[in-house]
């Protein structure tokens, strides 16, 4: 399933009273179940739905490649209301370990979800849960920058409607592997680790590749990331006190506030004499030399 135009709606412009269809993103719900089991349901932008599964079942420690799923698809049943936001995921035999990793992903998503990651269980386990990233790969600083307008290209969404988020996936050699859009940030990056666990070769161990996104890098963003192996991360907003400290344990090279040909490197003793960087723990911010401004590729 391709993604869907945006929607429209009437609205009122505030400025003037006068009345207008305007382009609205499009959310909706989808129910993700595993052999036959409810495991979440997550408000997207419909579209490439799949590669959504693939990437969530995969970031939220349910499978560990490609070889675990038997079987992906979209809910056929004439009977059920809303088959079309219904995804179906099988597992093959014996992909499940001591404990059920249905039910933890389950459980971890509701308390996400409710109240965000807490405890100190939760945290340890998602350590627990992270691939060794290449450490060989290093990207060059002027290169990284070049890729959030790069993707900031292929936000046509965005550019109808101001409303979705962006990622996309860029190789070693420069070439973009994957982009996506959605309403939601943790949805555009799971659609674009799912396209790859999807792809008849599966993940490349290891990885060697960029992930980009259009907004800020969050805790949740660094550990999908790493735990899909992805060796460095390029954010065009800011960066949390989480993400900075997971990013450095995990061996991430995080960069925010990527922009105007400036940065904010999360690896300062890497980073540190790149010109054009700053170190993520100083109270300088990498600003837009056109506007002074942290502006961002998506509303907030």
């Amino acid at each position: 399933m391709s993604a869907p135009g945006p929607d429209r709606r009437t609205v009122t412009l505030v400025r003037d009273g006068a009345a207008f269809e305007d382009r609205l993103v499009v959310e909706e719900p989808l129910e993700i179940r595993v052999d036959d089991r409810p495991v979440a349901v997550v408000m997207r932008t419909p579209g490439h739905d799949l590669d959504l599964v693939a990437g969530f079942l995969l970031t939220e420690g349910v499978v560990e490649a490609a070889d675990d799923l038997a079987a992906l698809a979209h809910c056929t049943d004439p009977a059920r209301e809303n088959a079309g936001n219904i995804v179906l995921a099988r597992l093959a035999p014996g992909t499940r370990p001591e404990g059920d990793r249905v039910d933890r992903a389950a459980r971890s998503f509701f308390s996400a979800s409710s109240c965000g990651l807490c405890g100190k269980e939760t945290i340890e386990r998602i350590y627990q849960r992270l691939r060794p990233v290449d450490p060989t790969f290093a990207p060059e600083p002027a290169w990284l920058a070049t890729l959030p307008d790069r993707l900031r290209a292929e936000q046509g969404l965005f550019a109808d409607t101001g409303g979705s988020h962006g990622a996309g996936i860029f190789g070693p050699d420069g070439a973009l592997w994957v982009a996506r859009e959605d309403v939601g940030r943790h949805n555009a990056v799971d659609k674009c680790i799912g396209a790859l666990l999807r792809r008849p070769e599966g993940l490349p161990d290891p990885l060697r590749c960029v992930l980009v996104v259009s907004g800020r890098a969050g805790f949740e963003i660094v550990q999908k990331a790493l735990v899909a192996g992805i060796p460095a991360l390029v954010a065009v907003g800011a960066a949390s006190t989480l993400a900075h400290d997971l990013a450095r344990r995990g061996g991430l090279r995080l960069f925010s506030f990527v922009r105007g040909g400036a940065a904010n490197a999360h690896a300062a003793e890497a980073f540190a004499e790149v010109p054009g960087t700053t170190a993520a723990g100083d109270a300088s911010r990498a600003l837009d030399p056109q506007s002074g401004s942290q502006t961002s590729n998506v509303a907030p």
